[in-house]
């Protein structure tokens, strides 16, 4: 079983930044694919950023490409997405998810079988 906690989430006015941090349980924390994904009111989920497990290849969305850069920390089993010039588009509840078999692909397509509680993130004009 794996667990997945996010926080950082906030308010934050457009053009500001937040960094979105989710802790992993669980062992060995390097091999798990890990992604993040957001649902705005009245969305659906929509994948924003995934990263390998040692860290050394990373997809993100078109519209938040050269914006927000995912990043880990396999020491702290710890997956960070730093999100610079936000819009009021990127208001969402924003979601850690996890495939402990390392398969990025699966992350990017909304196939993690572990997805956090979510921490919602609000970008005022």
């Amino acid at each position: 079983q794996v667990q997945l906690i996010e926080s950082g989430g906030g308010l934050v006015e457009a053009g500001g930044s937040l960094r979105l941090s989710c802790s992993a349980s669980g062992r060995p924390f390097s091999t798990y694919a890990m992604g993040w994904f957001r649902q705005a009111p009245g969305k659906a989920r929509k994948f924003v950023a995934a990263i390998s497990g040692s860290g050394s290849s990373t997809y993100y969305a078109d519209s938040v490409e050269g914006r927000f850069t995912i990043s880990r920390d396999n020491a702290k089993n710890t997956v960070l997405l730093q999100m610079n010039s936000l819009k009021p588009e990127d208001t969402a509840v924003y979601y850690c998810a996890a495939d402990p078999a390392g398969d990025t692909i699966v992350v990017v397509h909304g196939g993690s079988a572990y997805w956090g509680q979510g921490t919602p993130v609000t970008v005022s004009s």
